[in-house]
């Protein structure tokens, strides 16, 4: 049987206040509606590439602030309450539970900005380590960060492919 960690919910001053943040921007070649068709789908980034594995809905449509999913990236699986939901525009959510037992607090946020004929894509992803997690974390991080840009870069080519 699978081991939940519980971790603590956040807002969006998480993203200023953590103490890891990373971010990634990069222009996807797809209208921000598109872009949105994709990240509200119930595959979501999952169809991007490899780094984010399964992502399913656990709440009933429609979809919005409130709603729960779970999914599985880097080895670990995690469910999820959005915070923020602006359809074509983006989403926030905090993971409430995680089969890794390292956090305190993890958050994603999604923006997605209109560029011409297409959307410039920002993912931001705030942590916060236990504390027995601290040291080894500081150790850990930037493989962590090399690791989450992967997402964005899988869904660059995602859309320059027709996505």
């Amino acid at each position: 049987m699978t081991r939940w960690y519980p971790l603590e919910a956040v807002d969006a001053g998480f993203f200023a206040s953590a103490p890891y943040v990373f971010r990634y921007q990069k222009p996807f070649a797809a209208a921000p509606e598109q872009v949105w068709e994709s990240l509200a789908s119930a595959d979501s980034a999952a169809a991007w590439g490899r780094t984010v594995k399964e992502v399913s809905f656990t709440s009933p449509p429609p979809h919005g602030v409130g709603t729960t999913r779970e999914s599985v990236a880097l080895g670990a699986r995690g469910r999820s309450r959005y915070f923020r939901w602006d359809v074509d525009k983006g989403y926030s959510m905090y993971v409430y539970e995680s089969t890794a037992p390292v956090f305190t607090r993890y958050a994603e946020d999604f923006v997605l900005q209109p560029s011409g004929d297409s959307t410039l894509f920002t993912f931001t992803v705030a942590i916060e380590p236990k504390a027995r997690f601290a040291l080894p974390f500081r150790v850990f991080a930037p493989v962590l960060k090399l690791a989450l840009g992967r997402v964005v870069t899988e869904g660059q080519r995602y859309f320059a492919a027709g996505g």
